[in-house]
């Protein structure tokens, strides 16, 4: 006989996966639906009418785009306001429901050419092991959108588990191996964060799976990019020195 609590665990986990799998259909054509995953008990506060103070500077280190080609993470979380979050694409848990977040995400700045021309999206994988360019790439090419109205979207690896470690370190991103790697979630152990960085390279907030929801990231994001266009703006610079 089914125990009432294993009936709601079951009618849960069916729901939760079908919710996946719609999202999922729904990235293909690149339509958002993050106004139906999005139920707040109070209206968002108007962008602009909260503060994002600096936490810290984010940290650089030597990362590998989708073609090969090397740079610094730091040059590349400058210029733009940018949302740089970490992933594997071995991951059959979190990562598949934080990513699909992100292209809910890219769709939904799409609609704002002002606000999507100054910003960018990170993507950054710590299995380099697995997650070589080539893979980076096709799992691009699955998430990305096409629209050109849409902020740009990198898809970041490193060459290796040294090159890699100092910047989880830099980042506190924990990963470690399951025990079992045949496991269906995935070989490593991990949580999901996800950070706002400012044009200026400062960390403005971190994001657990939680709280990573398309519309208050984009509040966020607009809050920010505000600051450069307001009196605001002189007070970050005064942190910045």
């Amino acid at each position: 006989m089914i125990t009432l609590p294993a009936l709601l665990f079951v009618i849960t986990l069916l729901f939760g996966l079908a919710g996946l799998a719609g999202g999922s259909a729904a990235h293909k054509g690149h339509s958002s639906s993050a106004a139906g995953r999005s139920a707040y008990a109070f209206p968002l506060a108007p962008p602009g009418s909260y503060r994002l103070p600096p936490i810290k500077p984010a940290a650089g280190g030597f990362v590998l785009d989708e073609s090969g080609s090397g740079h610094d993470l730091a040059d590349l979380l400058r210029a733009h306001t940018t949302l740089l979050a970490f992933i594997y694409t071995r991951c059959g848990d979190i990562c598949p429901t934080a990513t699909l977040d992100m292209s809910r995400l890219q769709d939904l700045a799409g609609k704002d050419r002002h606000l999507a021309g100054r910003m960018r999206l990170i993507t950054m994988s710590f299995d380099p092991e697995h997650d070589t360019p080539k893979i980076m790439r096709e799992h691009a090419a699955q998430w990305r959108s096409a629209d050109p109205a849409a902020p740009g979207w990198l898809f970041l690896t490193t060459p290796d588990g040294e090159t890699l470690a100092p910047v989880l370190a830099a980042y506190n991103q924990t990963v470690a191996r399951k025990r079992d790697a045949t496991s269906a979630g995935g070989p490593l152990n991990h949580i999901f964060r996800a950070f706002l960085v400012d044009r200026q390279g400062l960390i403005r907030n971190v994001y657990s799976l939680d709280f990573f929801d398309p519309e208050l990231v984009l509040n966020d994001l607009r809050t920010v990019l505000l600051e450069y266009e307001s009196p605001l703006r002189e007070r970050v610079d005064e942190h910045r020195r």
